[in-house]
């Protein structure tokens, strides 16, 4: 998945720079952590990183929460930066954990993958990955992209799947970002033999294109809060048209014990996108703090 920071998610990481990172750069006072920690939880020092948009601050929060709570010393840094500089902070160890995407993670690591599974992505990266990376197991949680109706939409016409919007998608006018149909007219073709009436480029309108019925499907990501504030639906992808993007943390090995992997594998085994969807919500629309957001869906969910 690209991640394209639009200027309101732009906004939100500013203020949530300076919140969580009193506006000092995150990387000053990171070190490796080389040595391997002790599985009784008193480990060295676990660092657990994030890249600069909200829902990864959120994320590597739950993170480090959920290991402070095991007993584990950590440090957060959130709101490094792009995946350029923050894998290379993992590769060399000044970063212990990130919560990452495992579609962009091999796309990143491996430009000629054609892998769309969720098995297909990881056994990709268990291949490509170098030696000192690893992931542990990835979350039902995906931040994906998606094609999404409003609920009325999906009642009248009885969609659920892209295959169900596929029997019908002649009719309809589809939105997205300015790419959207260079990048996947070919691919929807292929995939579900599915055309559309009109493409428009909606770009950062395209939730709200939808409920206002400029267009019947939008490209969506789907943990978009305007998804529960507009009242839409995201398609299930059950041929993975766009292929899997679970969330899962990567992280340096020699850093992290069986206490560390077996807790933040709990946290994933929770972790929904319906779970993502809500919290950001919480962030985004209601302004909630990431920590505060993090430790409520921890205690609620027994892992504090």
């Amino acid at each position: 998945m690209k991640r394209i920071l639009t200027a309101a998610v732009v906004a939100v990481t500013a203020a949530l720079t300076l919140s969580a990172c009193g506006g000092s750069d995150p990387l000053t006072s990171a070190t490796p952590s080389n040595a391997p920690a002790s599985s009784g939880g008193t480990s060295a020092k676990v660092v657990v990183g994030s890249f600069n948009f909200p829902e990864s601050i959120l994320l590597g929060s739950i993170y480090a929460q959920a290991l402070q709570a095991k007993g584990v010393t950590v440090e957060e840094k959130p709101n490094i930066g792009t995946r350029e500089v923050v894998y290379d902070q993992v590769k060399s160890g000044g970063l212990t954990v990130v919560p990452e995407y495992i579609g962009s993670l091999l796309a990143f690591v491996d430009k000629t993958s054609t892998a769309k599974t969720k098995d297909e992505i990881v056994a990709g990266l268990q291949a490509k990955l170098p030696a000192e990376l690893g992931v542990l197991d990835p979350s039902e949680a995906q931040d994906n992209n998606s094609l999404t109706v409003t609920k009325d939409t999906a009642a009248k016409d009885k969609l659920t799947t892209i295959e169900d919007l596929a029997k019908v998608s002649k009719n309809f006018v589809v939105g997205g970002p300015p790419e959207f149909k260079e990048r996947q007219e070919q691919n929807f073709k292929d995939v579900y033999g599915m055309e559309f009436k009109e493409w428009k480029p909606t770009g950062d309108t395209t939730a709200d294109a939808i409920k206002s019925g400029t267009i019947q499907v939008g490209n969506v990501f789907t943990t978009d809060p305007k998804i529960v504030l507009n009242d839409l639906v995201s398609l299930q992808d059950t041929k993975n048209a766009f292929g899997s993007d679970n969330v899962t943390p990567l992280v340096y090995k020699a850093g992290v014990d069986d206490t560390v992997t077996s807790t933040l594998n709990a946290v994933s085994a929770k972790l929904t996108t319906d779970t993502l969807l809500s919290l950001m919500k919480q962030i985004s629309v209601d302004k909630a703090d990431p920590p505060v957001v993090a430790k409520d869906w921890l205690t609620q969910n027994g892992l504090l």
